[in-house]
Parts: structure tokens; C-alpha cells; sequence
């Protein structure tokens, strides 16, 4: 019950994917201006995660996740409504927000759930989760366009009810109330009372307890820097490389491979993400480090068989390349939230998630919107081919991190 409202607002994350060509037959607009359109969802996650994981961590996971439920039923009816460019932003913009919201709160009420005992379940829990209504949403919006009426409106009704059982699932999920005042109180209260010598004993004692600011660039505890940084060394390339297929996906099955189904394009970024959602089933009890390591191998490969695909016009290599990728993006995500579960204490556990999702979807949201005007500029081969060569830069470069940092892979 607590994974569902992070699977149902992920399935609008991409819900989208398979019905942009419709919205550029209707509307008119280029490969880069698509690219525009998806990193509006990347601007809302972000502004999201600046503040959702503080709050989610001082007042509760339900003060937080009940708000992103309802604006992602208002993103719904501004999609199934849209006729112009602005229409889509705004949609993308919502979806964003409610999306780095639910990331932070809802992947920690996962989490919260699990309980501590089983910390690895519950990242791998939440982390499936994710990826998982990641992949439904663009496969069930290609098969209900093309055998439902309203091609780029029935998917969003659906949607809606999926959002109104996970609205009532957050109702009814077992989570503890955080009292505002306890904390401060608490905080106070220490101070007051520990004696003056309490440093001059113990000159670095273990602390985690929560700035006071609202609003800041989400971070990790003092001390857990390194495990946030090889979390993200692999889950950024991979989640661009997603990032990519969704975004220019279709568009490289119509203008390269000439495929128009709108089914095919739902259906291979289901798989891709699916191959994300398997991945971490079949790894689980692997060490984080191999995890990582073969994260980062994963992605390279990937983008290695994407240009190959956009070069020989296969589709069984970007399919091929399409599930590497998603391969890639699970086990990065799945070894930076185990890394983070394991060292980071509750309280903290939402700003962590959401730090790690910033330096996921930063390069997530800029690469593809550079591809797509680069692909404007000089065609879809030669962008696409630039692009693949910077991501395989980006996974080495990752893979050599975990390499050599080989302690913090492995926290007590």
C-alpha cells in the first residue's frame, strides 16, 4: 500500500511520452521544442525537491503527499484540455512537482513502512515502485490512444482514478505524525542541558539533526557526502539515458526507423523501464558496489547500441539499447538509495532521497534538451550520436568513482 501512490504518480510522469506526436501534428512544434516541453517536468521536480524532502522529514509524509496527489489530477485535466505549447509546459510543470514531492516523501514512506530492520527492502521497494509506474504510464497511454476515442484525453481519465486510490491509500497508510514543536523543543532542551565538557571528550560526536532553513539545495548529513556521490555517479547517466529515450524516443522510431505506432513507442519505454524494475530484483543481494559497477557498465553498453541503432536504422538495437538504459538507471537508483538507507537515520531520510534525485534529474533534464535542438541543427544521427558519446563519457566516468572509493560503498 505505501509504494502505490509513488507507482501512480509515476505512471504521469510519462504518460505523456507516446502522445507527443499527436500534440506536433495538432500543434506544431520542433524535435527541440519537445525536448523544452519534457524538461519543464525536470524544472517542477527540482523546485519540488528544494523544499518537499524538508518538509516531508519535520512535519510528516502525509502533509506532503496528499497536495502532490491533487495537483497531479490537475496536470491530468490541463494534458486532456491542452491546444498549445503552454498548455503542455504547464502540465509538465505540475507533473514535476507532484513528482519530486512523492519522490521525497513517498519513497521515504516506503521506507518508513519497512521499517529499519529491513532497510534494503524497503529502497528496493520504493525504487521499484518508481520505475515501475514509470513504464506503465507510457505503455498505457500508446495502447488507450490507439484503440480508445480521444487519443490524448482517456489515459488522463484513467490516471485521475489511479490518483484516487492512492489518495485514499496515503489516508489509511500507517505512518507516524511528526509534531512541529517536538523536535525544536527537543533540540532546545539539549542544549541547555549538556554539560560543557560534552565536546572537549568527544570532539566530533555523531549528529544528524535538521537545519532549520525551509527552503535549500536538499543534502545529506554531515558525513554521508561520499555515499550521495557514487549514488549519483551512476544514477545520473543513467536516468539521461532514459531520459533521452523518452523524450526523443518516438521521434527516433518515426523519423529514422519509420515506425508510427503509437502501441511500439508506449510499449518500448515500458520495457525499458520494466528491465529497470527487474534488474533490482535480480540484484538485490549483490554488494552495493557491484551493484554500481554494473550500473555504470550498463549504461555504457546502452548508449554504445543507441548509436549504433540511429546509424544501421535498427529497431532491435534501440530496443536493445532502450533496455540497457533502463537497466542502467535501476541499478543506479537501487545502489544510491540502499547506500543512503543504510547511513542516513529518518529524519533525514526525504532531504537525502531528494538530493539524490536532483543530481539524477539535473543532467537528466539538461542533455536531452540540448540533443533535441543539436538534432535540429545538424539531424537526429548526428545529435543522437553526440549525445550517446557524452553519456558514455558521463557512466565511465561514474564507474570509475565507485572504483575508487571503494569504502564508502560498504558503510557500517
Amino acid at each position: 500500500m505505501a509504494a502505490w501512490p509513488v507507482t501512480a504518480v509515476f505512471v504521469l510522469s510519462n504518460a505523456a511520452t507516446p502522445l507527443y506526436v499527436l500534440w506536433q501534428r495538432d500543434i506544431g512544434f520542433s524535435k527541440g521544442m519537445l525536448t523544452v516541453i519534457f524538461a519543464w517536468y525536470i524544472v517542477g521536480l527540482i523546485a519540488s525537491l528544494l523544499v518537499s524532502g524538508v518538509v516531508s522529514d519535520r512535519v510528516g509524509r502525509k502533509p506532503v503527499l496528499l497536495p502532490a496527489l491533487v495537483l497531479a489530477a490537475v496536470a491530468c485535466l490541463v494534458f486532456a484540455t491542452a491546444s498549445s505549447v503552454v498548455a503542455l509546459i504547464i502540465a509538465r510543470l505540475f507533473t514535476g512537482i507532484a513528482v519530486g514531492a512523492v519522490v521525497s516523501a513517498g519513497m521515504a514512506a516506503v521506507s518508513d513502512v519497512a521499517g529499519p530492520a529491513r532497510k534494503r527492502l524497503g529502497a528496493l521497494l520504493a525504487s521499484c515502485a518508481m520505475v515501475l509506474g514509470a513504464g506503465l504510464g507510457p505503455l498505457l497511454a500508446g495502447v488507450l490512444s490507439e484503440t480508445a476515442p480521444a487519443p490524448t484525453v482517456t489515459v488522463f481519465v484513467v490516471e485521475i482514478a489511479l490518483l484516487a486510490a492512492a489518495f485514499v491509500a496515503v489516508l489509511r497508510m500507517p505512518l507516524p505524525v511528526k509534531p512541529k514543536s517536538r523536535s525544536t523543543k527537543a533540540t532546545s532542551n539539549a542544549t541547555l542541558t549538556a554539560p560543557p565538557q560534552a565536546t572537549a571528550t568527544n570532539p566530533s560526536p555523531p549528529t544528524h539533526q535538521t537545519p532549520r532553513t525551509w527552503l535549500r539545495v536538499p543534502a545529506v548529513p554531515r558525513g554521508n557526502g561520499s555515499q550521495l556521490l557514487l549514488g549519483i555517479a551512476v544514477f545520473a547517466p543513467g536516468i539521461t539515458a532514459t531520459s533521452f529515450v523518452l523524450s526523443l524516443g518516438p521521434s527516433l522510431l518515426s523519423g529514422l526507423l519509420g515506425t508510427t505506432s503509437r502501441i511500439v513507442a508506449g510499449a518500448m519505454a515500458f520495457v525499458m523501464f520494466l528491465a529497470a524494475t527487474g534488474v533490482q530484483f535480480a540484484v538485490q543481494k549483490l554488494r552495493v558496489r557491484t551493484i554500481l559497477l554494473t550500473g555504470a557498465v550498463s549504461t555504457t553498453v546502452g548508449m554504445a547500441a543507441l548509436m549504433a541503432a540511429v546509424h544501421t536504422s535498427s529497431v532491435g538495437l534501440l530496443i536493445a539499447a532502450a533496455l540497457l538504459a533502463g537497466a542502467g538507471q535501476g541499478m543506479g537508483q537501487l545502489g544510491g538509495l540502499s547506500l543512503l538507507n543504510a547511513v542516513v537515520p529518518s529524519q533525514r531520510l526525504a532531504e537525502a532521497t531528494a538530493a539524490l534525485n536532483v543530481g539524477g534529474y539535473v543532467p537528466a533534464g539538461i542533455l536531452p534538451v540540448a540533443a533535441g535542438f543539436l538534432s535540429d541543427a545538424v539531424g537526429l544521427t548526428s545529435g543522437a550520436t553526440i549525445f550517446g558519446i557524452a553519456l558514455v563519457a558521463m557512466a565511465v566516468c561514474g564507474g570509475l568513482v565507485v572504483l575508487a572509493r571503494r569504502q564508502a560503498t560498504e558503510p557500517a
